[in-house]
C-alpha cells in the first residue's frame, strides 16, 4: 500500500452532508479527502428528494388537466407517457448532478476516492488501495431502505424507494407498505399518473405528524382515489402470477390485496454495516451512530452527520450539520445541534410543513401553551387558485413565544421558511404583525394567525375601557 494520505479532514460519504463539509473545507484551503463507494450526490440526488419531487411535479400537471373545469377550462383524462415522465425525472437529476460530481470537487482541490471506506484503527481509514490518516474524520454515509420482517417477502419481487426509479412502465396496481412521508408522496404521484394505489400500514398515515394535520393530508389522498388501509397487520406476501398477493389481518378477519407491484416504503436505516466502527472505538446501535450535541462520536477524532446519526433523515439537516462540523473542526468554535430548529415537509398536495414542537410535545414539555389556527380557505389568493384545503396551526407560550408551527396547504414548504427563521431567533408571534406582506399571497396566513392570537386581548373589557378613556380625553 502506498504512503498514507494525511489530510486535515477525511469525509466518508458524498451525500449532502459530506459534500457540504468537503466544499467548505476546500474553500478554506484545508486538505480534504472524500470517500464514496457508490454515486456522488448520495440518496437525495439519486433515489430521494430530487427524483421524487420531479415525479410529483409531473403528476401535478396531470392532476391539473383532470381538474381544469374549476377554471372554466375543459377537463380531460391526461395521456400519460410514463417512459417520458421517467425520462424527465432523469433529466432533472442530470441537470443537478454536475454540482455534486467528482470532477467538480476534484477541481476544488478535494481528493476523491471512489471505493468503500472502513476504519482499521481509531485514526486510520482504508479505501481501496489508499490509506488515510486524517486529523479528523466525518462519517456521512447516509441510509438504506429498511426492509420489514414480512413472511414471504424474501421470495417475492418487490421495489424499494431506491429501486422504484427503475420501473419502466406505469404499474397497473401499486401496493405500498408504509404510510410515512415517502409512501404518501409516491402514492399520490403514481395515482395522479394513472395507477391504482393501495397504501398499507399498521398505524395511521403520517404517524409522526400532528393528527389534525395528517388527517387533512389523508383525506386529500383518499379523495383522489388512493386506498388507505391502515391499522392492519401484513400477515404475509407471495408471488401471484405476474403480480403480488398480500395477506392482511385487521384483528377481526383476514383478507388480501392483489397488486401488480409491491413497494416497500417502511423508512430507512443508517448505512453503517461496513464501516468498521468497532476498530475505531465508535459506539453505535440499530438506530445509528451515537453522537453528542456537537456531533462527535465516542471517538473524539470522528464526527457523524446526517442519516447515520439516527435522528431525522433530511438533506437540509445533513447540510446544516456539515456546517456545524466545519465550525468546530476547523475553527474550534463550540456548536450545539438543536433538532427542534429543523423544519420538515411532506410534499403531498396539500403539503404538510412543520417546525418546532407539535401540540402534544409542547403540552408535555410546558405547563401552559396556547394553540391558534387560521384556515387557508379564508385567504384570498387561495380562493383565486381554487386551492383552499388546509390551515396554519401555531403553538406558543401564553405570552406568545413561538414553540412550533404546522402548516397544511399549497406552498406550505415555502411558507414555513419564515417561521423557521422566527424560531431560530426565539421570536414572539407579535413579530408577524409588525411587517407587511404582499397581497394577495398565501403567506398572509402567517399575519392572520398572529392577529388571531391577539384578538381576545384586543376585545377584552380592559382594552375597551382604555379606548373609552382616551376618547374622553379627546
Amino acid at each position: 500500500m502506498a504512503q498514507p494520505l494525511t489530510p486535515d479532514l477525511c469525509v466518508i460519504g458524498a451525500g449532502a452532508g459530506g459534500l457540504t463539509v468537503a466544499a467548505a473545507a476546500a474553500a478554506l484551503g484545508v486538505p480534504v479527502v472524500v470517500i464514496e463507494r457508490h454515486r456522488m450526490g448520495g440518496d437525495c440526488l439519486n433515489t430521494g428528494c430530487v427524483p421524487s419531487k420531479a415525479l410529483l411535479a409531473a403528476a401535478k400537471r396531470a392532476h391539473a388537466i383532470r381538474t381544469a373545469s374549476a377554471f372554466g377550462i375543459a377537463a380531460a383524462e391526461p395521456a400519460v407517457d410514463f417512459a417520458a415522465v421517467m425520462a424527465q425525472v432523469r433529466g432533472v437529476q442530470a441537470a443537478i448532478a454536475p454540482n455534486d460530481s467528482a470532477e467538480r470537487f476534484t477541481a476544488l482541490g478535494v481528493t476523491v476516492i471512489r471505493a468503500e471506506g472502513r476504519f482499521v484503527a481509531p485514526d486510520r481509514v482504508v479505501a481501496g488501495d489508499a490509506e488515510i490518516a486524517a486529523r479528523r474524520f466525518v462519517i456521512a454515509t447516509g441510509s438504506v431502505p429498511a426492509i420489514p420482517d414480512i413472511a414471504g417477502l424474501a421470495e417475492t419481487p418487490f421495489l424499494t424507494t431506491d429501486t422504484v426509479w427503475d420501473v419502466a412502465a406505469l404499474p397497473r396496481h401499486l401496493a405500498i407498505v408504509g404510510a410515512g412521508p415517502v409512501g404518501c408522496e409516491l402514492a399520490q404521484a403514481f395515482r395522479r399518473l394513472g395507477a391504482r394505489v393501495t397504501v398499507l400500514d399498521g398505524g395511521r398515515p403520517l404517524a409522526g405528524e400532528d393528527p389534525e394535520c395528517s388527517a387533512a393530508v389523508a383525506a386529500a389522498l383518499a379523495h383522489e382515489g388512493v386506498e388507505l388501509r391502515t391499522g392492519i397487520r401484513i400477515a404475509g406476501v407471495r408471488r401471484d402470477g405476474d403480480g403480488v398477493a398480500i395477506d392482511l389481518d385487521d384483528g377481526a378477519q383476514r383478507h388480501g390485496v392483489i397488486a401488480s407491484h409491491l413497494l416497500i416504503a417502511a423508512g430507512r436505516r443508517p448505512a453503517v454495516d461496513s464501516l468498521g466502527l468497532a476498530q475505531a472505538g465508535i459506539a453505535s446501535s440499530s438506530r445509528g451512530i451515537a453522537v453528542d450535541r456537537g456531533l462527535r462520536t465516542t471517538n473524539r477524532r470522528v464526527y457523524a452527520i446526517g442519516d447515520v446519526g439516527g435522528g431525522a433523515m433530511f438533506t437540509h439537516l445533513a447540510g446544516h450539520q456539515g456546517t456545524l462540523v466545519i465550525r468546530n473542526a476547523l475553527f474550534r468554535l463550540p456548536v450545539s445541534f438543536d433538532p427542534d430548529l429543523i423544519p420538515r415537509v411532506t410534499f403531498t398536495d396539500p403539503e404538510l410543513a412543520h417546525i418546532g414542537l407539535g401540540e402534544a410535545a409542547a403540552r408535555a414539555r410546558c405547563r401552559d401553551v396556547r394553540v391558534v389556527r387560521w384556515p387557508v380557505r379564508d385567504n384570498d389568493r387561495a380562493q383565486t387558485e381554487h386551492d383552499t384545503a388546509g390551515f396554519i396551526k401555531v403553538v406558543t407560550t401564553p405570552r406568545g413565544r413561538i414553540l412550533g408551527v404546522s402548516i397544511v396547504g399549497a406552498g406550505a414548504g415555502e411558507i414555513i421558511a419564515t417561521w423557521s427563521f422566527a424560531l431560530a431567533r426565539r421570536s414572539n408571534i407579535r413579530a408577524f404583525t409588525s411587517f407587511v406582506l404582499p397581497y394577495p399571497t398565501v403567506s398572509e396566513i402567517g399575519r392572520r394567525v398572529a392577529l388571531a392570537f391577539f384578538a381576545p386581548r384586543l376585545t377584552s373589557p380592559l382594552v375597551k375601557r382604555l379606548i373609552g378613556l382616551l376618547r374622553w380625553l379627546g
